[in-house]
């Protein structure tokens, strides 16, 4: 008989079970229908109210797992140009085997935003200043609408945007392998006469001609006058290329960012970037990097007419007066950024 009651007690508490197991998984399934019925609002950066599931596909699914079966033209291309930068590397022994260890320091040009899960290592001379404005929007959760509204001064201010050394050393990790890394590059004497042009021929640019043009003027500029030697503000694009081959420069301090290699800037042998956008094709480039992040439609890179662009007729005339002796020297400083984001041998050049 006691074991008759113990054994229908044992039952009493199985049965329990079985229905608080059940209640429960009904409850998920009525939390579940319900989610898929009425999912998630959360406000989006630019301001407006859109409808997000949570768990939405992240920009790295969207490019390597793409919703349609068939990969797009530009999908392709893409591909191309990471093979373009792993094939570089390869054939130049900068593989992941020979590489150096990364510092924080090597990861200040990584702009990260968490909220789309992005990385974008910025390059002056192209285009950076409207991406930092892009940036500024995706980060700012509703501050800004418009990129263009926001000043040129103002992206460039660091403490607007996080950049990847700002983190931990896991955190760092974590971002690199999750996050879509893209950045962008120009033809790099194209974008070398760019930042002459900039830093060297406006007045206005007075801390350059104070800290690089002095310098230059001093090193390179025989029977140079007391005013020059002071201002530095008439440097000549043939002195700035003697200043840039010039071995003691880079022994002094590695290049000032706006003339820096990108291979040095963003690292490309060290880090895998997902998206290589081209100045070429800007607009097509930067408005396919917000529709992997799924902000497309609420987002578009800002398009206008620069007049003031540099451009290849321009610099062609800027490399007539340079010697072939310092054009060989230029390329070799320039080498890697040609190979790897296959551009030619400009056609202006005398090379043998």
């Amino acid at each position: 008989m006691k074991q008759a009651l113990l054994e229908v007690m044992r039952m009493n508490r199985v049965c329990r079970m079985v229905l608080v197991t059940c209640l429960g998984s009904f409850a998920l399934v009525i939390f579940y229908f319900q989610s898929m019925l009425h999912p998630v609002i959360r406000r989006n950066p630019f301001g407006m109210d859109i409808c997000c599931r949570k768990g939405s596909r992240s920009p790295l699914q969207e490019l390597y797992n793409p919703t349609q079966l068939e990969l797009s033209s530009t999908a392709i291309l893409h591909q191309i140009r990471r093979d373009q930068v792993t094939d570089t590397c390869r054939a130049n022994s900068l593989s992941s085997r020979k590489r150096r260890v990364l510092t924080p320091n090597d990861l200040k040009h990584l702009v990260v935003d968490e909220d789309h899960e992005l990385i974008y290592c910025y390059v002056p001379k192209v285009a950076c200043t409207n991406w930092k404005r892009v940036m500024m929007v995706l980060t700012g959760r509703g501050k800004y609408n418009d990129p263009m509204e926001i000043p040129a001064n103002e992206a460039h201010v660091s403490s607007n945007l996080k950049t990847l050394n700002q983190y931990s050393i896991p955190e760092i990790n974590h971002r690199l392998k999750n996050y879509m890394k893209f950045l962008f590059v120009r033809e790099p004497f194209e974008r070398l006469v760019s930042a002459y042009r900039n830093k060297f021929t406006q007045k206005y640019n007075t801390s350059f001609h104070k800290r690089y043009g002095t310098k230059i003027v001093k090193r390179q500029r025989k029977n140079a006058t007391q005013e020059a030697l002071h201002k530095g503000d008439d440097v000549k694009f043939e002195e700035f290329v003697a200043y840039l081959i010039d071995p003691h420069t880079q022994k002094e301090e590695p290049f000032n960012e706006h003339w820096q290699t990108v291979y040095s800037l963003c690292h490309p042998c060290h880090i895998h970037y997902d998206l290589i956008g081209k100045y070429e094709t800007l607009e097509e480039d930067s408005n396919y990097v917000l529709q992997l992040a799924g902000v497309g439609n609420y987002l578009k890179f800002p398009t206008y007419a620069k007049s003031t662009r540099t451009t290849d007729e321009m610099t062609t005339e800027f490399f007539q007066n340079i010697s072939l002796e310092h054009q060989t020297q230029l390329y070799e400083v320039y080498k890697l950024d040609f190979l790897m984001f296959n551009y030619s041998v400009p056609s202006y050049l005398k090379l043998e």
